[in-house]
C-alpha cells in the first residue's frame, strides 16, 4: 500500500488543463484565468481627491483662501488653483491643476460666502496620485489565478469584459449500495439516506463545476457496469461513493478493470479514506471514494479538489496554514497519515474537534480546517506547528 504523498503525486500527474474559452465577466467567478491580464489604463487615471474637502496649495495653507469653484466627482475642473485660492472638491473628483493638497472639510472654517481658513490639524495631502495603484500596461492578474469577487472587480476596472479562462471538466457523481435511499425517502429497517452523493455534489459545485447526479446504483454487477460504461463515454471525471473496499459486494474495482480502466491508485496509508481508488481510461478519470461520509468528504478535499482545480488550470494543488496547537493531541496508532477536523481559535491556534470516526460527518459542520498528523507521529505537543488545510 503506497504512501498518501506518493498517491497524491501520481494522481495529480494526470490532471491537465482542458482547453480555453472566453466568458462574459458576469460568469467569470470560480473560473481560472488562462492568460495574464494587463491594465489598459493607469489607476487612478488622474490625481483624485481621497476626501470631501478643499483643494489648495500647501504653501498657502495658513492663509485666507478664496473658493473659486466646486468640483463634483466625474467633472473636469474648470480653473487652475492660484495663490491663496482653493476649490471645494468631492471624494473621487479630479484635483485641479495647481493644487497639491486636499484639506478635509472637517478642518476648515468658513469666512463669508467664498473664503475659508484651514485649522492646524492638517498633515496628509489626501490625494490619490495618477497611476499610484496601477500603471497602464502593468500586469494586474496572472495566468492560473482562480477568479474570486476581488478578481472580478479588477477585471471590470481594466476592461476585461471577456476574460480567457480554462474549460471546466464534466463531472458525474453516483453512489452504490442496496442499503441506500434518496434523502426525500424515509429509511426502512437496515436502510440509510444517501448523504454522500449530495455532499460530493455540493463540494463540486463549490468549485464552480456543475456536476450531474446519476443516482444510486444497487449492488448488481450488470447494472453497475452499464452505468459506468455510459459514464466513461460521457463524462471526464466520475466520482463513485462506495463499493471500492474489499467486501464481497465491492464490485467497482473489478468492473473498472473489465471496462479497460487503468487503476493507478487503490489504497494508501491514510485515514480516513484508506481504500480510495483512482483510475484512467483515455483521459477520462474515475475516483472511487469510500462509502463512509467522512472518508468521502476528506478525500474529496485533499485529492479530488486539487485534481479538479488542476484540470481547470489552477496549479495551487495544496493550500496549507501552519498554525500552533492549542493543546496536546495524542493518538493510539501512528501507522498512517491521519486527517483530523479542527477549529481555529481567536488566538490563531488549532483546536481538534470532537470526532468519533469516519461515520461522524457532524464533526465537519464545526470544523474550519483539516489537520495533518504525519505517519509515525503519535503525539503533537501544545504549541507545536501543524499543517492545517482550510475548509
Amino acid at each position: 500500500m503506497m504512501l498518501f504523498e506518493e498517491g497524491f503525486e501520481k494522481i495529480i500527474g494526470y490532471a491537465h488543463p482542458l482547453g480555453t474559452e472566453r466568458v462574459d465577466l458576469l460568469h467569470a467567478i470560480t473560473r481560472t484565468l488562462a492568460d495574464d491580464v494587463c491594465s489598459d489604463i493607469s489607476m487612478p487615471p488622474f490625481n483624485k481627491s481621497a476626501m470631501d474637502g478643499y483643494a489648495c496649495r500647501i504653501v498657502d495653507i495658513k492663509n485666507l483662501l478664496q473658493v473659486i469653484e466646486e468640483i463634483p466627482a466625474g467633472t473636469v475642473p474648470a480653473k487652475k488653483i492660484g495663490v491663496n485660492q482653493c476649490a471645494r472638491i468631492m471624494t473621487g473628483a479630479m484635483v485641479p491643476e495647481g493644487a497639491d493638497m486636499v484639506v478635509m472639510k472637517e478642518y476648515i472654517e468658513k469666512i463669508g460666502p467664498d473664503h475659508i481658513l484651514c485649522t492646524p490639524e492638517n498633515s496628509n495631502t489626501n490625494i490619490c496620485y495618477l497611476g499610484e495603484d496601477v500603471k497602464a500596461g502593468e500586469q494586474v492578474l496572472k495566468k492560473g489565478d482562480f477568479i474570486t469577487p476581488a478578481h472580478v472587480a479588477i477585471l471590470a476596472s481594466v476592461g476585461g469584459v471577456d476574460p480567457l479562462v480554462y474549460n471546466k471538466p464534466t463531472v458525474a457523481i453516483l453512489s452504490t449500495g442496496d442499503e441506500l435511499m434518496e434523502p426525500d425517502e424515509i429509511p426502512g429497517i437496515s436502510k440509510i439516506r444517501n448523504s454522500n452523493s449530495f455532499q460530493l455534489l455540493a463540494q463540486t459545485q463549490q468549485l464552480g463545476v456543475t456536476p450531474e447526479y446519476l443516482g444510486i446504483v444497487p449492488d448488481d454487477e450488470v447494472l453497475l457496469k452499464n452505468m459506468l460504461e455510459m459514464a466513461l463515454e460521457k463524462f471526464q471525471v466520475i466520482l463513485i461513493s462506495g463499493g471500492v473496499s474489499v467486501g464481497d459486494f465491492d464490485f467497482v474495482p473489478k468492473i473498472l478493470k473489465q471496462l479497460d480502466v487503468n487503476i493507478h491508485v487503490h489504497g494508501m496509508e491514510v485515514k480516513p479514506g484508506k481504500h480510495l481508488l483512482f483510475g484512467e481510461r483515455a483521459n477520462h478519470f474515475v475516483f472511487g471514494l469510500p462509502g463512509n461520509p467522512v472518508s468521502s468528504f476528506v478525500q474529496f478535499e485533499v485529492l479530488v479538489k486539487p485534481f479538479l482545480m488542476a484540470m481547470m488550470g489552477n496549479s495551487a494543488t495544496k493550500s496549507c496554514l501552519y498554525l500552533p496547537l492549542e493543546e496536546d493531541y495524542v493518538r493510539k496508532k501512528g501507522d498512517q497519515l491521519f486527517f483530523v477536523p479542527v477549529t481555529i481559535t481567536g488566538q490563531g491556534t488549532v483546536l481538534p474537534v470532537e470526532y468519533h470516526g469516519s461515520a461522524h460527518i457532524h464533526a465537519y459542520t464545526r470544523a474550519q480546517g483539516i489537520m495533518e498528523i504525519p505517519k509515525g507521529v503519535f503525539i503533537l505537543k501544545k504549541g507545536e506547528i501543524a499543517c492545517v488545510r482550510p475548509l
